[in-house]
């Protein structure tokens, strides 16, 4: 098994029974029996669903609709406290890694502002559901642009760090699982979903040193703004907004080409 709750695979329709086989055939799951979730392919995609009693909705990862294509659509571009952060500037797109990639959101507005970013995701499971969401969004005129500036990777992100022989990036983005302390119902039910399938980071101390030895120019760790940063070296300066801030750990000053 790859996760310490038990998982099952499920055809939303007939015609997804083949699909269903062979994503539990990769996963090592089983298509049938008692579980506590649910990996469904339905019509819609891949979506994770947690089963029983007061359980909440479905989990997929959608850059076509819902609150990534408002974000796109109204955000506030490179005026967020992210792009600020990462280092956009006028003439600067930082090449970027996200390690800690999850359902994709932040990496995916980064492309948008137009960086290349590549994505790391150790979890198989929140692996499919991200892949699955960028096999969907690749096909959309307006978003598929948007969805060839980003490299997913499925893999133990401090091994890969590691082991990194491509040109090193020049921003390392680090979002370490931690209780997000947001209202909204969605954020809710996405940690209640995810908490139990892949625990806390316990080894952010470890990612954030292999991160500041291979980025180029600098890393950026996501924090809740009251909470203490990760254990090792101190950042140089802090983004701070009303729930989150924002670690820089500064390297060398990016420049406009």
């Amino acid at each position: 098994m790859i996760s310490t709750v038990s998982v099952r695979i499920e055809a939303l329709a007939p015609e997804y029974s083949g699909d269903a086989v062979a994503l539990a055939e990769s996963l090592g799951l089983p298509l049938f029996g008692e579980a506590e979730f649910a990996l469904q392919l339905g019509p819609g995609g891949l979506q994770l669903q947690e089963l029983g009693e007061n359980a909440s909705g479905p989990v997929r990862v959608d850059f076509l609709e819902g609150a990534v294509a408002h974000r796109r659509q109204h955000g506030g571009g490179t005026g967020q406290m992210i792009a600020k952060a990462v280092g956009i500037q006028p003439g600067v797109r930082p090449t970027v890694l996200d390690a800690t990639a999850g359902l994709g959101r932040d990496a995916f507005l980064l492309a948008q502002l137009g960086c290349r970013v590549t994505l790391l995701e150790r979890h198989p499971l929140v692996g499919a559901l991200l892949a699955d969401g960028l096999a969907r969004a690749l096909v959309d005129p307006d978003v598929g642009p948007i969805v060839r500036r980003m490299d997913f990777r499925l893999g133990n992100a401090i091994e890969i760090l590691g082991e990194w022989s491509d040109a090193a990036p020049q921003v390392i983005y680090l979002d370490p699982m931690f209780p997000h302390r947001d209202k909204s119902s969605l954020v809710k039910k996405e940690m209640r979903v995810f908490r139990p399938l892949v625990g806390g980071d316990d080894d952010a101390a470890k990612l954030l040193e292999a991160a500041l030895a291979l980025a180029t120019h600098r890393v950026v760790v996501k924090r809740p703004r009251k909470a203490p940063s990760i254990e090792g070296v101190q950042p140089g300066y802090v983004l701070e907004g009303k729930s989150s801030r924002y670690d820089i750990y500064p390297k060398k000053a990016l420049k406009a080409r």
